[in-house]
């Protein structure tokens, strides 16, 4: 029984560590790593760098000589003839060689499809790091998610224990005859509708759960939980936002440019590679045979090392005409090569576009989250104030829900500049290269 019991103590904790969703508390920066090891997308990128590192190998593999061997045995008859005798005469032979041959000059194209290659692995590894980035911000956009779904479900909490609150005391002030059923009913409505309020929050958190775990192929279900960074130093910075410096910050280490400028190099090795097919290609070959026939007289082996044949050569394959073929090939080359031009232009235009609006974003979201914020403090104030009016019976109950009902919506309101504000500030340390983290 003892042995089992240190069975299951030295298997446990690898059990427990099978299951990510065991882990106690998920930051930001846990997650975006979690996912990149996890996401389909990633590791299908990976895959195609891989592919591409094959593809590197096979055209440095063209430089090298070939060689191949052969060995062959047959057998033949012969019909007797003017000896008197009828029938077949057998006979059998062996034949065997060895060949090798290179290419010792095809107008460079072998160097420039190496050379193509190896951008080709620069390009894929480029593309992985995109989608990489890709993920990170959709994580954390989620997990921002995440928070503020949280955020609001604990505030319709508070709102729920302060109402019911209030309808404690309205009860007591009906049973005094201090106010009317009416007053009392409206508080039970406004409880009724908070409690609602309170589902729906729930669910919009449910739903933020899920999509974040979802990103980072985690099977819904069991102990999820996140942590909660202090955010208040990232509330209380003023930025305005350079968008040129910005800009050429991100030129210089963003990999969408880097790629797009590999991807222009690889379209014109395309040209070279067409036009090296206007030159003649030069190649070398060596080779050695030998052979056996069983009605020479000789042995085997005397008769194998008698007919060793060596031999070498070269050969010179001169294009003539070849129906436009390399021409053709050519001005597609170039068409290629255009457009691969554009897409690096559209993919620096599309970044400075992406970061004019992520600046004013920026600014945009300051100024909404210090309005929504003195606003929220007004209304916090003002609805204070008709609590205490209304547990003295100055105001109606009406009075005082519509002031509930503006502190909520104030609140709500507040909570989502606050995040929004967040997220802008990320996006623009995204774009300055600085790692994503809260």
């Amino acid at each position: 029984m003892r042995f089992f019991k240190v069975l299951l103590l030295l298997f446990l904790p690898v059990v427990i560590k099978a299951s990510p969703q065991q882990d106690s508390i998920w930051t930001l920066e846990k997650c975006i790593r979690y996912a990149l090891t996890q996401n389909i997308t990633v590791r299908k990128t990976e895959l195609s760098t891989r592919r591409s590192e094959v593809s590197f190998n096979e055209a440095r593999s063209q430089r090298l000589p070939n060689a191949s061997g052969s060995i062959g045995h047959s057998f033949g008859w012969n019909k007797n003839t003017g000896t008197g005798e009828s029938g077949f005469t057998g006979s059998q032979s062996s034949n065997y060689s060895v060949s090798s041959g290179v290419t010792v000059f095809n107008g460079n194209r072998i160097n420039n499809q190496v050379e193509q290659s190896r951008l080709g692995i620069a390009s894929s590894e480029y593309s992985l790091e995109t989608t990489k980035e890709t993920i990170s911000l959709s994580i954390l956009n989620a997990y921002l998610q995440v928070l503020y779904c949280e955020e609001e479900v604990n505030n319709s909490l508070k709102q729920i224990e302060s109402i019911e609150e209030q309808l404690r005391l309205a009860k007591e002030r009906l049973t005094l005859k201090i106010i009317t059923a009416v007053d009392y009913s409206q508080v039970r409505s406004q409880l009724a509708s908070e409690k609602l309020t309170l589902a729906d929050a729930e669910s919009q958190y449910s739903i933020a759960k899920i999509t974040l775990m979802q990103l980072m192929e985690i099977p819904v279900g069991g102990i999820f939980n996140i942590a909660h960074p202090v955010l208040d130093n990232l509330l209380n910075i003023q930025l305005s936002p350079d968008v040129r410096k910005i800009y050429e910050t991100a030129l210089s280490i963003k990999p969408q440019v880097k790629g797009a400028e590999v991807d222009k190099k690889i379209a014109a090795l395309d040209e070279k590679i067409a036009r090296g097919s206007y030159f003649p290609t030069l190649s070398a070959s060596a080779g050695i045979s030998s052979g056996y026939v069983n009605h020479q007289g000789t042995g085997y082996f005397t008769q194998l090392n008698n007919s060793i044949y060596p031999s070498a050569g070269l050969s010179l394959s001169i294009p003539i005409f070849q129906k436009n073929q390399v021409k053709n090939n050519i001005e597609t080359a170039k068409i290629g090569y255009r457009d691969a031009e554009l897409s690096e232009i559209d993919t620096r235009n599309q970044l400075r576009k992406n970061i004019e609006q992520a600046c004013q974003d920026v600014i945009a979201a300051q100024v909404k989250y210090s309005a929504s914020l003195e606003k929220y403090n007004a209304t916090l104030e003002s609805s204070t104030l008709s609590e205490e009016k209304f547990n003295q019976g100055i105001i109606t109950s009406v009075d005082y829900l519509i002031a509930k009902t503006n502190l909520i919506v104030a609140e709500s309101e507040f909570l989502q500049s606050k995040y929004n504000l967040i997220f802008s500030i990320k996006i623009l340390d995204f774009y300055e290269g600085i790692p994503l983290t809260l």
